[in-house]
């Protein structure tokens, strides 16, 4: 896989990650339609021209989702156990449709597993920007990761 191990992510290491997306009007009526978020700001066009944005807001949930698989090739593919919480969560500017969002990740603390000795814990502080590099989102993350199997 080509997700990195507990081992790995040491604290301060940083990524830059390759991979960008633009998001689409599809992506955000999906998104809120299968979450059942009729928010109008989200799904009605006529409705977000007349708010102060003056086009539709991607939903916000969808950006934080975005900001973190943007970050899975090159961090935990693979190699997560699995996601523990998120927190200080933060949409500073909006996300519009045909914006094209870029993620940053650092590795900002990190412990053993006291209950596992084949896993630990990692937190992840995750920013992602639009194409002007405008700060959209931010968390931080903390996953559960495994360790690096012993050699045979």
């Amino acid at each position: 896989m080509a997700g990195l191990y507990f081992e790995d992510l040491e604290v301060g290491r940083s990524f830059a990650h390759e991979i960008r997306r633009t998001v689409t009007e599809m992506d955000n009526m999906l998104f809120s339609t299968l979450t059942m978020n009729p928010q109008p700001l989200h799904i009605d066009r006529h409705f977000a021209e007349q708010s102060e944005w003056g086009q539709p807001l991607v939903n916000s949930l969808f950006t934080l989702g975005l900001m973190i698989g943007l970050s899975v090739q090159e961090t935990t593919l693979g190699t997560t156990l699995a996601n523990l919480g998120m927190s200080e969560v933060k949409f500073p500017h909006p996300v519009f449709q045909g914006d094209t969002i870029h993620v940053e990740t650092e590795v900002v603390g990190r412990r053993e597993s006291r209950s596992r000795p084949e896993a630990g814990i990692v937190e992840f502080e995750h920013r992602a920007y639009n194409q002007e590099d405008k700060l959209v989102a931010s968390c931080r993350r903390q996953a559960f990761m495994r360790r690096r199997p012993a050699e045979a």
